[in-house]
């Protein structure tokens, strides 16, 4: 390795790396030649309890008035040293203004004694979750390519954006979400799966994180050991499922033994328990268990291990405090917790745990341990000539986003996955013959307004739950509906329309799952996505104008 006053070959994308590798000028360098796993270790080794315990924290923050990020997130990167920073949605509505933020924590991040870099994470898992908003694409989401049948569309939803990622600094993603679509009631998970087959989601996953690393991203599989089995949210509470182990190997944990083979380099864990395992009533996020026995020694995975957010009620409840929560997290066996708000400096789920480090021999190895698997990554993807830059380049942020490539590959994503999933009366393709007067019933701006374009004096109503008697006085007018349908309540009005004797044709958005409580509307065509693109298939296909090509990708219970 170089020393300090020797040159230092730099091998990271462009100039910002040169920022880290020059600014201090100790014997160990991130950005020093050598095999990752061996100089993650001697980093790590050179590294105070403190510095140590802070390559473990990813938080979250908030900006202030001026968009300017709070002084305390800039504090715990400055002078705590945190090893990871994560952008939720709050952080994203201007988008220079996000790269500039991830540009001066990474310039904060080097002055560190050893240069190393942070992991900037966020949720851009496509579709329903979208955490970068701002001027990044609205793409269609997992279930929608669960629907189109082709890995390559997986690949290319990964890759490109990934590619948006990239342009803004973000080196790691959230992605893919690998939970089975296993109970049709989740409204957590639902169009965020690829579908029901264990096997499926293990492919399209595998196909999803390749494109985020061909992109310089970081991929992170979730929710481990899988969340799809349940109708609850662990924000609020702690979700509870009842299958046995042996259920679990061969469905839930299937995706996870198939992308352990591809080796991919993270995996969050959930705040799920399964009290028919050996876990017992414990989350699997807290349960040395599920990640060392099962995730490490069982599965092989090799990589990184990432907690949900620590903030929610599913996790923290149940062990007394943040800080208790914090520590057994660690001691199970995750890497990185991960919070979504700024504690203070002196909280005690830093107190705790640093004291926990200087009075417990094994937690401390444990910690240094964690400490060097997220060195160990940071040297693996954030070295090299295709990484994601440290500093983002204002140009491109300006110019480059959305990804246009990338938009068109969305719209044809779209338009592949569109489903008809039922046309009992031959309405599809809709003739204005057909049709007669037609009638929009949303709740969605988009539909009436695309609904608009495509039929010239359409009536539409913004409907709710009970169907109201204004509504059904302008339903009486029409002949035939188009019904956005996209949530229970939705059911509701449906079922008070019933009896009015109308042609109907629901424009199923996000999961088709609630098709099965109407199997008496005349026609359904599926879309798996709310947005312009999304919306603007399922009307084409309706009309006739390109062909249903999708294939819902669980089994739609009728009842």
């Amino acid at each position: 390795m170089a020393g300090a006053s020797g040159a230092r070959p730099l091998k990271a994308a462009g100039l910002s790396c040169l920022l880290f590798a020059a600014v201090n000028g100790f014997a160990i360098n991130f950005f020093d030649d050598g095999d990752a796993e061996a100089l993650a270790a001697t980093l790590v080794d050179a590294m105070s309890d403190e510095d140590a315990l802070a390559q473990t924290f990813m938080l979250g923050w908030r900006d202030g008035a001026d968009g300017s990020p709070s002084a305390l997130i800039q504090e715990w990167i400055e002078r705590r040293r945190i090893g990871a920073v994560k952008v939720f949605g709050w952080n994203t509505a201007d988008t220079p203004r996000l790269a500039r933020n991830i540009g001066l924590f990474q310039r904060l991040a080097a002055r560190n004694p050893y240069s190393t870099p942070l992991l900037v994470a966020t949720d851009q898992e496509g579709g329903l979750v979208r955490h970068v908003k701002g001027d990044t694409s609205d793409t269609p989401g997992a279930m929608a390519i669960g629907a189109s049948g082709f890995p390559e569309d997986s690949y290319r939803s990964g890759y490109y954006i990934g590619r948006e990622l990239s342009v803004l600094g973000i080196n790691m993603n959230f992605a893919p979400t690998v939970d089975l679509y296993t109970n049709h009631g989740s409204v957590l998970i639902g169009p965020r799966s690829f579908g029901e087959s264990p096997e499926y989601a293990g492919l399209m996953g595998i196909a999803f994180a390749r494109g985020l690393l061909a992109a310089g991203v970081i991929p992170t599989a979730k929710h481990f050991p899988g969340h799809g089995d349940t109708e609850l949210d662990s924000h609020g509470v702690l979700p509870s499922i009842a299958a046995s182990f042996d259920v679990l190997w061969n469905r839930e944990l299937v995706p996870y033994r198939m992308l352990a083979k591809d080796r991919i380099p993270a995996v969050m864990s959930g705040h799920i328990a399964f009290p028919n395992t050996e876990a017992a009533a414990a989350p699997a996020s807290l349960s040395p268990w599920f990640l060392g026995e099962v995730l490490r020694n069982r599965i092989g995975f090799r990589g990184l291990v990432v907690t949900d957010d620590m903030i929610m009620n599913g996790v923290k409840i149940g062990a007394g405090s943040l800080s208790l929560a914090a520590k057994q997290a660690l001691a199970a066996g995750n890497d990185i917790i991960m919070m979504s708000s700024t504690p203070a400096l002196d909280d005690p789920v830093w107190v705790d745990l640093l004291q926990a480090m200087r009075t417990e021999r094994d937690f401390r190895a444990r910690v240094r341990d964690a400490a060097r698997r997220v060195v160990e990554v940071k040297l693996r993807y954030l070295r090299g000539e295709t990484t994601v830059p440290l500093i983002p380049d204002m140009a491109r942020v300006r110019g480059d986003l959305p990804d246009r490539e990338g938009a068109a590959f969305f719209q044809g994503l779209a338009a592949r996955s569109v489903t008809l999933v039922k046309d009992n009366k031959d309405l599809i393709p809709l003739s204005a013959e057909k049709a007669g007067r037609l009638f929009l019933a949303g709740q969605n701006l988009d539909f009436f307004a695309l609904g608009k374009k495509y039929f010239s004096g359409v009536a539409s109503y913004w409907y709710s739950a009970p169907v109201s008697d204004d509504m059904i006085q302008r339903v009486r007018r029409a002949d035939t509906i188009i019904f956005y349908l996209s949530d229970s309540e939705g059911i509701a009005v449906l079922r008070g329309l019933r009896h009015l004797g109308k042609k109907i044709i629901v424009l199923s958005v996000l999961s088709p799952a609630y098709l099965g409580e109407v199997p008496w509307v005349d026609a359904a065509v599926a879309v798996y996505g709310n947005s312009q693109d999304s919306l603007a298939a399922g009307f084409s296909v309706i009309l006739g104008k390109i062909p249903a090509q999708g294939a819902v990708p669980f089994t739609l219970n009728r009842r």
